[in-house]
């Protein structure tokens, strides 16, 4: 530019400098240090076909792919043919398999709206899961250790009085207990299969079957064994009936009060073969209620869901770390009760040598369940209590003392 403009300078000797020379310089500058400003040639965009026309032309390309139809070979080969007769062949048996699904629907929903009548063949089954035989095998089986380690003479017959008219009441007992929790029960998986929630049996005819243990089995009990035991049993189906069933869904005092339910049993066989409510009757009773807290709380913790479906009061619901408190102190406990026995003159000092083992395993379960507070931990506690307490009695019983080591006892000391 200064060249420029001193060539511009140079031809001033013959000419004037003009307003238009200075203006074409200054676009000269600007254009040379400032290329953005150039005017530059913009390409041009293809241009928009209308609307109308692109529809006509995709209307057109329709009516042509519309014309186009598939020719079919004159002879189809043996393939084709043989996969037609298959796929016919395929479409024929879902056909008959949709009908024979529908069928066994319309079969299903006709069964499960079918009014269910009772057979006479089905009915101990059903009347055994009324009184929950399992557990009245348990309370059997506990009011029949309960006579056997009392100290005196074996009596048959009184014996076999006993287990029968504890049976009955334990079975009239539970009989009620299931009458009074249909609504509950149908909301628990563990108990929605009971036979008066699935209508197998009537409201009446359970009723009357517990009537018909309840009566006959404190009658037993009363005039064929002593009205101590008798007034037992008859409190026991109260206590259970009507005190531990309506309190499990108002407060956790009800594990306590079945602890207590779960207590009796041993001291009825202690008081049958006796006829007299002593420590040693105290002392089983005391073992039955601390063995029933790792037990049931144990089973209770893997149910919480359930129970609290059902709307019952638990422990492991409502106060979960009381219920892991409460299975270890009496797990605990159980080793306490087994040394005050032969402290009782109830058996021999070997009784709490010989069973510390087994209770120094439950209690290191318990203390696990405690700590874990899990699934495999319950279970493993639960499943532990199942066989502790029939050992438990079956050592308390090889080693009870006898009667006559009782008198030589008293004899010294007199």
């Amino acid at each position: 530019m200064p060249c420029k403009f001193m060539h511009c300078c140079g031809v001033a000797n013959k000419k004037w400098i003009t307003f238009q020379h200075l203006n074409f310089l200054k676009r000269m500058y600007v254009t040379q240090y400032n290329k953005d400003l150039s005017q530059q040639a913009k390409p041009k965009t293809d241009p928009v076909a209308p609307p109308f026309l692109e529809k006509k032309h995709l209307g057109q390309e329709k009516t042509v792919i519309r014309e186009i139809r598939p020719v079919s070979p004159l002879h189809p080969s043996l393939s084709e043919t043989s996969n037609r007769n298959e796929f016919k062949a395929v479409n024929s048996a879902a056909v008959v398999e949709d009908l024979a699904t529908a069928g066994g629907v319309e079969s299903k929903e006709e069964k499960q709206w079918k009014e269910m009548k009772l057979q006479l063949d089905d009915l101990p089954g059903i009347l055994a899961r009324l009184s929950k035989i399992k557990l009245t095998a348990l309370v059997v089986s506990t009011a029949s250790a309960g006579f056997a380690i009392a100290p005196v003479p074996f009596d048959l017959t009184c014996f076999l009085l006993t287990s029968i008219g504890t049976g009955l009441a334990s079975c009239a007992a539970n009989s009620i207990n299931q009458f009074f929790e249909v609504p509950f029960d149908s909301n628990m998986n563990r108990t929605k299969n009971r036979p008066l929630v699935r209508g197998q049996i009537s409201p009446l005819l359970a009723v009357s079957f517990a009537a018909s243990c309840a009566v006959p089995g404190i009658a037993l009990l009363t005039l064929g064994v002593n009205p101590l035991t008798g007034a037992l049993g008859a409190f026991n189906i109260f206590l259970y009936t009507c005190c531990y069933t309506p309190m499990k869904r108002m407060s956790i005092v009800n594990t306590w009060v079945g602890a207590v339910v779960g207590a009796i049993p041993p001291i009825m066989g202690w008081t049958a073969a006796t006829g007299s409510l002593d420590a040693g009757a105290l002392l089983l009773g005391g073992i039955l209620y601390s063995w029933q807290f790792p037990h049931f709380n144990a089973l209770s913790w893997g149910l919480r869901e359930d129970y609290s479906r059902g709307g019952y009061c638990m422990m492991s619901v409502t106060h979960p770390a009381m219920c892991r408190r409460v299975a270890l102190r009496h797990c605990l406990a159980l080793i306490g009760l087994s040394t005050m026995a032969p402290i009782l003159n109830v058996t021999t000092w070997n009784f709490p040598l010989i069973s510390l083992p087994i209770n120094l395993y439950i209690s290191y379960l318990g203390f696990r369940f405690y700590r874990d507070a899990d699934r495999s931990s319950s279970r493993k506690l639960f499943f532990c209590s199942l066989w502790h307490l029939p050992m438990l009695l079956l050592l308390m019983l090889t080693c009870k003392k006898s009667l006559l080591e009782k008198e030589d006892k008293s004899e010294l000391l007199s």
